[in-house]
């Protein structure tokens, strides 16, 4: 019997018990032994709830027994989680996270330290989910050069934006609601900021790159200035709006992004809607390759944590090789970056013209007293200069 600890008995980490219980037979049949939850570490008490007498308040009771073997942390932000796992991992203890905060500034650390003990630090859930993609970077893709991968990677975003798409409402109306069904928190800010998806393609670049890429020096743009104007464009030129979260590997190194962008029918993007996410993988050998699911929400992402513990059950006292060294990769600047542009703008057309040369400009009925066009493809710093000319009203990349 492999016995484990979970750190946190909130939504993730209630989800896990509730997976461990649902599946125990096939999980333990997997796993080659049955899982058995030992602790769970909270501040609070859980009276008449099935776990309550599981629940503990010291972690020293934890860190100090050697039956737990693996320790899933499910606590949320850096600390004290980061205190918690490098201390459970220098004891010899496997840990498996979903906390994408942590792995984006700790994971290098954390994965040398679980290398040198001959043990696991995994965190498939800490992107996408329920949607399996580390494993695919580390394991599946391992043959090929990974050229680009662009997802949707926040499901509170993605829904807002469906919702202003097909309802034509204002972002702040929509953020209501999503807040009322759960789907966002009563501080948004991580998600319609973009600082959530940020961290996510951090960590996707580093396992790609097998450096360390800070989440800092992504450049990010959120949702929140998106408005039903820029949607009723959209849809004149057949296209829609998503926050994409884009990592480029160009001849002068990787360059990586989180901005809202608009899609053609073509982009395989495209169709992802509500609070699903998807990832869009581009190798030189593979190809395209596509990865959707549930992005978020308890059991999903505690199946991606279960996940994890059967990979480490099978590989207990053996560690599973993850390339992502502590060497800093510094990102190609993004005005380096190229793209279509579509603007809005108080100015004429032939102020446009002037600045821009030829463009495409598009008429919507319902709006009057600005001008919208599409650029040619320039690269940002390009389009800054142009630009700086010119009274814009709103700039959203086209894809």
């Amino acid at each position: 019997m492999i016995k484990i600890a979970i750190l946190g008995y909130g939504t993730i980490g209630s989800g896990v018990v509730e997976v461990l219980n649902t599946n125990s037979e096939s999980i333990a049949k997997r796993a080659g032994d049955g899982i058995e939850v030992k602790y769970i570490l909270d501040l609070r008490d859980f009276p008449g709830d099935p776990m309550e007498d599981k629940v503990i308040h010291d972690y020293d009771v934890i860190a100090n027994d050697p039956e737990v073997e693996v320790v899933v942390e499910a606590m949320g932000g850096v600390e004290p989680a980061y205190t918690f796992v490098k201390r459970a991992l220098l004891a010899g203890k496997n840990v498996t996270t979903s906390n994408k905060a942590l792995v984006a500034k700790h994971g290098a650390e954390l994965i040398a330290i679980a290398k040198e003990q001959n043990i696991n630090f995994l965190f498939e859930a800490s992107v996408g989910g329920g949607i399996p993609i580390i494993r695919p970077l580390n394991s599946s893709l391992t043959a090929d050069e990974i050229e680009e991968i662009t997802g949707i990677l926040n499901g509170t975003t993605n829904y807002i934006l469906s919702k202003m798409t097909f309802e034509g409402l204002e972002f702040a109306d929509v953020l209501k609601d999503a807040q009322s069904r759960g789907y966002a928190e009563a501080d948004p800010t991580a998600d319609v900021e973009g600082y959530d998806a940020c961290r996510k393609i951090a960590i996707l670049t580093s396992l790609v790159c097998g450096q360390q890429v800070d989440f800092e020096d992504i450049y990010t743009e959120g949702i929140s200035k998106i408005t039903a104007d820029d949607i009723k464009y959209a849809k004149a030129m057949g296209l829609v709006i998503k926050l994409l979260a884009t990592s480029r590997k160009t001849k002068e190194g990787y360059c990586a992004m989180v901005a809202p962008f608009m899609l053609s029918q073509q982009h395989p993007l495209y169709s992802v809607n509500d609070v699903f996410n998807a990832i869009f993988v581009h190798g030189n050998v593979l190809g395209d390759a596509m990865f959707y699911g549930s992005g978020a929400g308890k059991l999903p992402t505690a199946s991606a944590v279960v996940a994890d513990i059967v990979d480490i059950a099978k590989h207990l006292h053996k560690n599973i090789l993850i390339s992502w060294s502590s060497k800093k990769m510094d990102l190609v600047d993004k005005g380096r970056s190229e793209s279509r542009f579509f603007v809005r703008s108080a100015e004429d057309k032939e102020k446009v013209q002037s600045l821009f040369g030829e463009v495409e400009f598009v008429e919507v009925p319902q709006i009057s007293g600005e001008v919208g066009f599409l650029t040619g493809k320039m690269s940002e710093e390009e389009f800054e200069k142009k630009a700086d000319g010119l009274n814009v009203i709103q700039r959203i990349r086209v894809v």
